[in-house]
């Protein structure tokens, strides 16, 4: 079985080394991408960094959840390929409205027009995000229109039944139900897959974020991942490392201001930083040992 090295992509300094990894030093694109960026700088970096890379990689390290706008790029250079789904383990539903280019809350929205991906699941959502409160800030062209599936816990998602789209709406008790659903649904119809994996789905006993964190153990990580084998994946990256970001931009200040993330303490982050490298470690070895379907 073909077994591909990861990539990180090395912008904030929070992926610790892993075995057989390739690292690309990026700092330079840091303050320009981190949390928001414009569309323009977006497909700059998708052609500067993105383009020379080989058309079939191994698991990307993104550094922070302030970057998982970046899985937007990547499943953009995919367009060759055959139609797949994409998973997306998230304590957020990243398809929120956001008027000033791209987010790391609001890029499952663009990629929900990508004509390649079949569907979108979002796993592990716990964020208030999707609660009525912030009902209208969600796009609901992707829920109504049958191309997006929130799984969720702790929610009140009424709202969405009574604007009948409660078939986008797959709400749980615990994690355990939510992954046992979820494999059970695949193994009835396995398909190709891209898998996204932001680490504030996990509860903070595994690993800590500078996001509010979901209620996700490793374990029903590991579950899902193996309910992917049988359609197996076309790529993966993972992000939600914990790392000290220092927005040199006072807008950016103010939108991280707003959405309300908390300061990480620069005498916390080596210990927190290890125990991600350790889960990095896990989840990439499962990942292994899901054949590639390209």
């Amino acid at each position: 079985m073909l077994v591909r090295s990861p990539l990180i992509l090395d912008l904030d300094g929070g992926v610790l080394p892993l075995q057989q990894a390739q690292t690309l030093a990026l700092p330079q694109w840091h303050d320009p991408l981190r949390f928001a960026c414009s569309n323009a700088t977006l497909d700059r970096f998708a052609a500067e960094v993105l383009a020379p890379l080989p058309a079939q990689l191994g698991t990307v390290m993104l550094g922070s959840g302030d970057f998982h706008h970046l899985s937007l790029p990547l499943l953009r250079r995919m367009r060759a390929q055959a139609s797949f789904q994409l998973v997306v383990l998230d304590n957020h539903p990243d398809n929120m409205r956001f008027p000033f280019g791209m987010h790391c809350g609001s890029w499952v929205n663009a990629a929900s027009k990508l004509p390649h991906i079949s569907h979108i699941h979002v796993l592990g959502i716990t964020s208030s995000d999707i609660g009525l409160g912030h009902a209208w800030e969600n796009h609901w062209r992707p829920l109504m229109g049958g191309r997006l599936t929130y799984w969720c816990m702790d929610v009140d998602v009424d709202w969405g039944h009574r604007l009948g789209m409660g078939h986008a709406f797959r709400r749980f008790e615990h994690p355990e139900a939510l992954v046992a659903a979820f494999a059970a649904e695949q193994a009835k119809s396995p398909q190709p897959t891209y898998l996204s994996i932001d680490k504030d789905v996990f509860a903070e006993d595994v690993a800590r974020s500078n996001w509010d964190q979901g209620r996700f153990q490793l374990e029903d990580a590991l579950v899902v991942i193996e309910a992917l084998r049988a359609g197996g994946l076309v790529g993966s990256d993972i992000t939600g490392e914990v790392s000290l970001a220092n927005y040199q931009s006072r807008f950016k200040r103010w939108l991280s201001s707003l959405d309300g993330q908390p300061d990480v303490s620069a005498d916390d982050l080596p210990a927190w930083q290890a125990r991600h490298q350790q889960v990095n470690r896990e989840l990439l070895a499962a990942m292994a040992a899901v054949p590639t379907a390209c």
